[in-house]
């Protein structure tokens, strides 16, 4: 079965676990929700990144509250790069699929939709095959803690 990659990033509001565990769950949930037919036994890993402004906690704690318990979770630094957006978790995420990585929803929110713009269709090159960083007042309500899955 071919692995496909999912990536995304998400900015956090301060170097604090809640905070951190709140964007990372957000992050997760929203890649669930843009690439229907992922489940958490089809990962074949995930690894996370921080920028080195983010040292209160492991984003893969986050994933684990997902239910993401027998998911291969890998948390590293960011190379700190002079200028660069401060406060930013970014995910790399192995699927397990038959999809074409066409098919797949790489999600950047918020401000790190800035990070990709070539993989959101804003460089004028058209639309990108990936989630197009909408905030649209997405429902994440804590009912989702521990399914692993948007209701």
């Amino acid at each position: 079965m071919p692995v496909r990659a999912i990536r995304g990033a998400v900015q956090v509001e301060a170097d604090q676990q809640d905070k951190i565990h709140a964007a990372c769950r957000t992050l997760l949930l929203a890649i669930l929700e843009e690439n229907p037919g992922l489940q958490p036994e089809d990962i074949a890993s995930v690894l996370f990144t921080m920028t080195p402004d983010l040292t209160a906690s492991y984003p893969a704690q986050a994933a684990r509250t997902l239910g993401w318990t027998e998911v291969p979770l890998l948390c590293a630094q960011e190379i700190a790069v002079p200028g660069g957006m401060p406060r930013v978790i970014r995910v790399l995420a192995h699927w397990n699929t038959h999809q074409h990585q066409s098919q797949v929803n790489s999600v950047y929110l918020g401000a790190t939709q800035s990070l990709r713009p070539d993989l959101l269709g804003t460089t004028g090159e058209g639309p990108g095959p990936t989630y197009q960083a909408r905030q649209r007042g997405r429902d994440l309500r804590a009912s989702h803690v521990g399914t692993g899955r948007p209701t």
